[in-house]
């Protein structure tokens, strides 16, 4: 009976049997960093392996032999229990509508290996000798084990400057010598991500992994964003201070475990060598939870999860979203909604305006001039991409090698779905060798290994429409021009400005909002939608260009131009850019809001006066695709996004009181009000 390898980022983490009786295993032991001996897999470790790789070893035990008569297949098969896959070469399968795929390697006309990549690691399930026909082999390439001895240490406190204590546990390798450390630090509980993180200290890296300050084991209040920057700072100081470290910090995780970096980074600290950010969040007003100026109903989820002492994600599955939305004032939406209070949400509340509250946790801000080196990761449907931008701008004077950039075709999960709600992307659209990349940024610039890391492109990023991945050396991508499509009567979009001026209007009732569409417990605010009975709307404008004759690749983030007035002091126009296919099918493709109030800033809210004409600048998330011909590339307006905002009031009275008034709403345009969409188009291959 053939043995099975299952590695995790490139580390041989089990050997596996799949038996008529049932799976054996050989685990590997942190203590010796040797494996154990076989034995039967048991619920509580097939639960371990599925958390830790997505590999539920027990229903693949069962399905082993269909896979083996499967593999190879021909380009298009499905499994008796559903399980799609798709091949453009014979040899690699990728599984397809699902999320952290088993994607499928044949290697000398047999089943070789099943790699199921997520958003920071590889996970390789592979056949005893058939390493090198996987991502395995550029590991071996690269560094090949042996792996060291890892210990384990709980319940360390570290002291923060104003004598609260933070709760952190230590993963170090057995070594005679000073390591550098990579620090993770969290509010979701930092023992579901020790395992995660191991792969590091198996590797020579000391790893701290810290609950931030009022989460779970660590003293102190909890308010989201708000003290990481001094945190940070206080944490990188104690574990340079530590005999087993360096001296030399690198610091890693995705969302708020990326926020938590550049605030780190803001505070200058000079242990901090590296950084990789994954889908960073941003600050408050770019990003969430006060994107645009508007109050952001589609992190309710995350809020409800982070509302008590422990990380619950249970709170994020509900079936009465849409009454829970619905609750006034907003005040009391906690507590009708989970029986109790949140007191950052009260808070966020109190301060309708980009103040010093807001101001403590501006990393982009507070972080000017900040120089360390960072790898940055996202994705063109991250609902945080708001925050990679900031840091995109923040770095973008960095010299060449000190950051580097890969932007794929993804949501805020990353690089663990081929079919994002419809959308279709190719099978390559997922990397096999995200945590290598992860692994060679760390090593080159913790350890100062001569590992060609400076020389790896600067930018990777994914055209969708075209489904490759690409380079450039910069970013905005060079070797392009910036292109304008002007508004038109008739809601048409041309390259040329109209002479006759006109003007459009719609009424936007607050209490019947145009829909923005997430399902809110998926916990994904950005996913690329079909909008096109959304746009049929009336409190719906639509701007499209005629059907294009040859390709158009856009590839950035868009500035909206838009020239508004209203008959209401205040309301929010959110803007959507949108690909139209030849049946008319409508997909979001990037999206931006702006409240009317913070056209100056958002620390100075200025109200509107009825009828006058007033110029807003939204800049949308980012993206790369290719529009085909017969496809029309489209601009939408509107001023509610139901899911993903609460409604404008209109009466510039803020977000948290019951009344509310409906708004006349017009965009003009042609003659001295050029609205306008302005983008990046790549001209060259």
């Amino acid at each position: 009976m053939c043995i099975w390898h299952l590695y995790v980022s490139g580390i041989r983490c089990a050997d596996l049997r799949f038996t008529p009786g049932g799976v054996l295993h050989a685990p590997l032991d942190p203590e010796t960093a040797a494996l154990a001996p076989f034995q039967p897999l048991s619920a509580e470790a097939a639960a371990g392996y599925l958390a830790l790789t997505h590999f539920d070893l027990e229903a693949l035990a069962g399905r082993m032999a269909e896979y083996e008569q499967l593999f190879p297949a021909p380009p298009e098969v499905e499994t008796s229990w559903g399980a799609r896959y798709r091949s453009d070469d014979g040899v690699r399968w990728a599984q397809r509508e699902i999320k952290y795929p088993w994607n499928v390697t044949v290697s000398g006309g047999r089943l070789a290996a099943f790699t199921c990549p997520s958003r920071e690691r590889v996970h390789v399930l592979v056949r005893e000798g058939c390493e090198d026909a996987t991502v395995l082999a550029r590991w071996r390439a690269y560094r090949p084990e042996p792996i060291l001895p890892v210990r384990r240490v709980e319940n360390l406190e570290v002291p923060m400057r104003d004598g609260v204590a933070l709760s952190a546990s230590l993963l170090l390798p057995r070594t005679d010598r000073p390591v550098p450390a990579v620090l993770v630090r969290t509010p979701y509980g930092k023992e579901d991500e020790l395992d995660n993180y191991m792969r590091y200290a198996y590797r020579g890296y000391a790893v701290v992994l810290q609950d931030v300050r009022g989460r779970n084991k660590s003293g102190g209040a909890w308010i989201p964003n708000h003290f990481e920057t001094e945190d940070g700072d206080d944490t990188l100081n104690w574990i340079a201070a530590q005999n087993w470290c360096d001296g030399s910090v690198g610091m890693v995780g995705g969302s708020y475990l990326g926020y938590v970096q550049w605030a780190a980074a803001a505070s200058r600290n000079p242990h901090l060598k590296a950084l990789i950010s994954v889908v960073c969040a941003g600050s408050a007003f770019h990003d969430l939870p006060r994107k645009g100026g508007s109050l952001v109903s589609g992190m309710l989820a995350w809020a409800f999860s982070v509302s008590q002492q422990q990380f619950d994600g249970t709170k994020m599955e509900r079936d009465d979203w849409d009454e829970v939305l619905d609750i006034r004032p907003l005040a009391d939406l906690p507590r009708k909604a989970l029986g109790y209070d949140i007191p950052f949400f009260h808070q966020w509340l109190a301060h309708p305006d980009n103040d010093d509250f807001w101001r403590a946790g501006d990393w982009a801000e507070r972080g000017a001039g900040v120089d360390v080196p960072a790898l940055i990761v996202s994705g063109w449907f991250d609902d945080n991409g708001a925050g990679t931008t900031e840091a995109l701008d923040l770095t973008a004077d960095y010299p060449d090698g000190r950051r580097k950039i890969i932007l794929g075709p993804w949501p805020h999960s990353g690089n663990a779905r081929y079919d994002l709600h419809g959308l279709a992307l190719g099978n390559g659209a997922l990397r096999d060798d995200i945590d290598l990349i992860f692994l060679q940024w760390f090593d080159h610039h913790l350890l100062g290994a001569d590992n060609g890391a400076e020389a790896m492109p600067t930018v990777r990023y994914y055209t969708i429409g075209e489904e490759k991945w690409k380079t450039a050396g910069n970013w905005p991508v060079p070797g392009g021009r910036t292109v304008s499509f002007y508004l038109t009567p008739g809601g048409g979009l041309s390259d040329a400005l109209p002479e006759e001026q006109g003007c459009d209007s719609y009424t936007y009732d607050p209490a019947d909002p145009a829909e923005h569409i997430i399902d809110l417990s998926e916990n994904e605010l950005g996913v690329p939608e079909d909008y096109t009975l959304v746009e049929q709307r009336p409190d719906v404008l639509s701007y499209t260009t005629p059907a294009l004759t040859q390709p158009l690749v856009l590839t950035g983030d868009f500035t909206v131009e838009l020239y508004v007035s209203s008959d209401a002091p205040d309301t929010d126009f959110i803007v959507r850019i949108t690909d139209v296919d030849e049946h008319g099918r409508s997909r979001k493709l990037a999206d931006g809001v702006l409240s009317a109030r913070y056209r100056d800033g958002f620390g100075a809210p200025k109200l509107m006066e009825p009828g006058r004409v007033y110029k807003l600048s939204i800049r949308t998330s980012k993206l790369s695709a290719a529009f085909q011909p017969g496809h029309r590339l489209r601009l939408t307006v509107t001023s509610g996004a139901r899911n993903f905002l609460f409604p404008n009031r209109n009466t510039g009275a803020g977000f948290d009181g019951t009344e509310v008034r409906p708004a006349e709403n017009s965009i003009h345009f042609g003659g001295i009000c050029p609205s306008r969409v302005i983008a990046w188009q790549e001209t060259q291959p």
